[in-house]
């Protein structure tokens, strides 16, 4: 509050000196100054030629008299002239001060960042360093997300999850068991319970837990804390990465992490790349648009984020799931039918890296794996070089589990 009352004293000021300016100015060019001046040149050389000679008594007291009755009015003009200038001055002054001051508001506006610490850089650094190192945990986070209504659940799936429950607490060391328990935890919102069930994964599996293990991990204590990103989960998505250094998933959610210490500019790059890399309808693609161009604002980029790319065609890993409603053989010619149209159209036409994503998370989710990793060999090898397109081909193959 006081940068603004002294920001505004100072404008009021500069517009004061203004005004008196411009007003002093005014006065001195009106007519009437001008011409006092002038008739008492003229009363002097009345006198002068009347001692000369040139000039009688009688003219003389006649020429006076005229330049005298001028020289008043004269000298009336530029009194009122002054007197309004007076008067105005006032109105000048709050008028230009209000420019000033409204010019100045909105100038910050657009250059500034109102609420934002008037802090030198390497401050502002150490500030953000000493946020993420002393963030709350996990368990602090997830203590302060407000209580969840409970999902409606059928009675038959309640009752197949109490079982599920019950074979996990007797078979702790069985992955299997415990990835569907993490699963189904976290589609009926019971993040903690997933997250839970998910770290046992990892640590049942060991050296052998893969990326996407921990991205599961990661994601689930993310989403148990209300989107926050927790030491914890960050230790989990940088595992992910290690695995994975191009997972898309993983670096949204780091990048998040920046955003929520105070480090817009490092979660402007990861996004801005994340963004350019694509594909158009990965998970991560509509929250980074939503929130890029504050993080590029506060980061001080200029930045025009690219319009969204059109959606690959065949079929989405989403598409082959939703089949699930259908009976067995209908599900299966659907599906099929899909997949192989993709697969025959990019053997003969090729196609963007996108589409050969697509089909190698659809044979993943049909489950027949030597496909899926067939075309994922086919695909390293046609899309050689290209450090984007063998990026996400290898984040499909991930998924699909067959990029070992």
């Amino acid at each position: 509050m006081l940068f603004w009352i002294i920001a505004a004293a100072l404008a009021f000021a500069v517009a004061g000196l203004i005004a008196a300016t411009a007003l002093r100015a005014r006065a001195a060019d009106e007519p009437g100054g001008a011409d006092v001046a002038v008739y008492r040149a003229q009363l002097a050389e009345v006198d002068r030629d009347l001692a000369r000679g040139v000039i009688g008594e009688d003219e003389a007291t006649r020429l006076r008299n005229e330049i005298s009755r001028r020289l008043l009015a004269a000298d009336a003009e530029a009194q009122g002239a002054a007197a309004t200038a007076r008067r105005s001055s006032p109105l000048a002054l709050a008028g230009l001060g209000l420019v000033l001051v409204a010019g100045s508001l909105g100038l910050y506006a657009v250059l500034g960042a109102p609420g934002y610490p008037d802090l030198p850089l390497a401050e502002r650094l150490a500030r953000a360093d000493e946020r993420a190192a002393n963030r709350p945990g996990q368990a602090e986070a997830e203590a302060e997300v407000p209580s969840r209504p409970a999902p409606e659940v059928d009675a038959d799936f309640a009752a197949l999850m109490d079982k599920l429950r019950t074979a996990v607490a007797e078979r702790p060391d069985d992955v299997q068991g415990l990835r569907l328990l993490a699963r189904n935890e976290a589609t009926l919102g019971n993040f903690a319970a997933a997250h839970a069930a998910q770290a046992r994964v990892v640590e049942a599996l060991g050296d052998g837990a893969r990326a996407q293990d921990y991205l599961a991990l990661g994601e689930m204590m993310v989403l148990a804390a209300g989107g926050y990103v927790s030491p914890e989960a960050e230790a989990a998505l940088n595992a992910a990465l290690a695995r994975a250094p191009d997972n898309g998933a993983a670096l949204y959610y780091i990048a998040l992490s920046r955003w929520q210490t105070g480090r817009p500019d490092l979660a402007f790059r990861i996004w801005e790349a994340l963004l350019r890399r694509g594909p158009e309808d990965a998970p991560w693609i509509a929250p980074i648009r939503a929130q890029i161009g504050d993080a590029a604002r506060l980061a001080g980029a200029p930045y025009d984020p690219p319009a969204a790319a059109p959606a690959p065609r065949g079929p989405s890993a989403e598409d082959v799931e939703a089949a699930s409603e259908m009976s067995d053989e209908d599900r299966a010619e659907m599906i099929r039918g899909m997949v192989s149209g993709l697969s025959d159209r990019l053997a003969t036409e090729g196609g963007p890296p996108q589409d050969w994503a697509r089909l190698i998370g659809a044979y993943g989710v049909l489950g027949e794996l030597e496909r899926a990793r067939a075309i994922y060999a086919e695909a390293l090898e046609i899309f050689a070089g290209d450090e984007q397109a063998l990026a996400l081909i290898r984040e499909a193959g991930t998924r699909a589990g067959v990029d070992g």
